[in-house]
């Protein structure tokens, strides 16, 4: 087991190295570990495994009702999302089963919904149902005026994105997989069976090579020859709203899909605040995730409309993500035998959900190459750190307290995250390398002070462990 900044090799190749630990990344490496012959790597360009797309989405756990009937992504969107409810249930990662209303604003998306009823049967979900005003106003009654109906689908859900991948790496490093952090890969080549993969930190050599790179997935393609696809990143703008707006909505409020994606939601999320957003904008940069006074006012604007007293509640943080849409509707996922290459490209905004699946079908994609995967055992199970708003913390469990009054101790308030649970973070597996590190780890300092009260004892907890 290796975690390690220097990204220094062993002397032999490993048999597959996975570059981008985002949540399919760390899915995949997980999955790999669960074949104890295999020696992995994990190869991330940046100092934290879901520091891309995984940490700044909607957090949503799909259904895959509206996904493109017989699409690779709508199976395994439907796979996924039955493997990761499961999982999140047996590792402690936070799931609300709020459903979605996709609310019709005019006529010609009421007369959408029942079309996507028919495309949600296609896609083996059963359970919509098509609402009038009165029923839509009885289950949402802060709803904007105007709506003329909607679409309910009971089994759409919320779940903690920072969690889930990092259970996943955690299950991947406990089980041998090297992570091998600061390595962002600035060229890559194949020779005599082995990719050779040049990071600032040294070279990585393996036999079989998987690419889940998300925003420079084709970067990395075009670098073994292939030009199956052009990723441009699509920024989507956010806004939280404090805890207090939470009381306002009850259901994730969705418009009617448009090729651009979901389009403008309201929903809540499961550390208690309420989400408006995302923007769709594509962009050039890969790297632009900043937030503009252009995208929060629009935002504000469909906002009102659909919610208009969230307006009035206090805004605890924005922020911007980038998903990696390309050309193509579908997912592109291939495999290049000659090579001993899998390209995991253009997954955007539904990888959350689909990551499992994702992770199983790579494997035997893997296998298809020759790959020897050798016999296969379950993994130690993860517990992790329950951040969900509606479920017990720490400092609640009388009997956690008096076992350790650490966490009884509370540093952040807004959050009311405890001494215990910063020490837990700080002595993990996979322990943060910054503040926003922890803060994903544990929510402190994600609250409506933004860490103003509690900033210099974290960072004091922080430093500490560094030393």
């Amino acid at each position: 087991m290796t975690v390690t900044a220097s990204g220094t090799p062993p002397v032999e190749p490993y048999d597959v190295a996975v570059v981008g630990a985002g949540v399919v990344g760390c899915a995949i490496a997980r999955r790999l570990a669960q074949h104890p012959g295999l020696r992995v790597a994990l190869v991330e360009a940046r100092d934290d495994v879901g520091q891309g797309t995984s940490k700044a989405n909607t957090a949503i756990l799909h259904t895959g009702f509206d996904a493109v009937p017989g699409s690779l992504e709508a199976r395994l969107v439907r796979e996924g999302a039955r493997e990761l409810a499961g999982y999140a249930a047996e590792s402690g990662i936070p799931v609300e089963r709020v459903g979605a209303l996709l609310v019709a604003w005019d006529e010609e998306q009421l007369a959408a919904l029942p079309r996507l009823a028919e495309k949600a049967r296609r896609n083996e979900y059963h359970d919509t149902d098509v609402l009038g005003p009165a029923d839509l106003y009885a289950r949402e009654p802060h709803l904007g005026p105007g709506a003329l109906g909607a679409l309910h689908v009971p089994g759409e859900s919320i779940i903690c994105p920072w969690t889930t991948t990092l259970a996943y790496a955690t299950q991947a490093v406990r089980a041998g997989v090297d992570l091998h952090l600061d390595s962002p890969v600035t060229h890559a080549g194949h020779a005599d069976g082995v990719h050779w993969l040049g990071t600032p930190r040294g070279p990585v050599r393996a036999r079989r090579l998987v690419n889940a790179a998300g925003l420079h997935a084709d970067t990395l393609d075009r670098h073994l020859g292939h030009e199956d696809f052009t990723v441009t990143p699509r920024r989507g703008q956010l806004v939280v709203h404090d805890k207090f707006a939470r009381a306002l909505v009850r259901h994730i409020l969705l418009p009617v899909p448009t090729a651009l994606g979901k389009g403008v939601l309201v929903a809540p999320t499961v550390y208690g605040n309420v989400l408006l957003g995302p923007t769709a904008e594509d962009l050039d940069d890969k790297h632009d995730t900043g937030s503009t006074a252009e995208g929060l006012s629009r935002l504000r604007a469909q906002g009102r409309r659909i919610l208009p007293a969230l307006l009035d509640e206090e805004v605890t943080a924005v922020y911007a993500g980038l998903r990696a849409a390309t050309e193509h509707d579908d997912y592109r996922i291939t495999a290049h035998p000659d090579q001993g290459y899998v390209t995991v490209g253009g997954i955007r905004s539904t990888g959350l959900t689909a990551s499992l699946a994702i992770a199983e079908h790579v494997t035997g994609l893997l296998a298809g190459t020759g790959l020897d995967l050798g016999p296969r055992r379950p993994l130690e199970p993860v517990r992790m750190p329950n951040l969900g708003e509606a479920f017990p913390r720490p400092h609640q469990r009388p009997d956690l307290v008096a076992a350790d009054p650490e966490y009884g101790t509370l540093v952040c308030h807004c959050e009311r995250v405890s001494r215990g649970e910063i020490r837990d973070a700080l002595a993990g597996p996979v322990p943060p390398r910054s503040l926003d590190g922890l803060r994903r780890r544990t929510r402190a300092g994600a609250g409506r002070c933004q860490g103003f009260y509690c900033g210099a004892a974290v960072r004091s907890l922080f430093e500490e462990a560094q030393r």
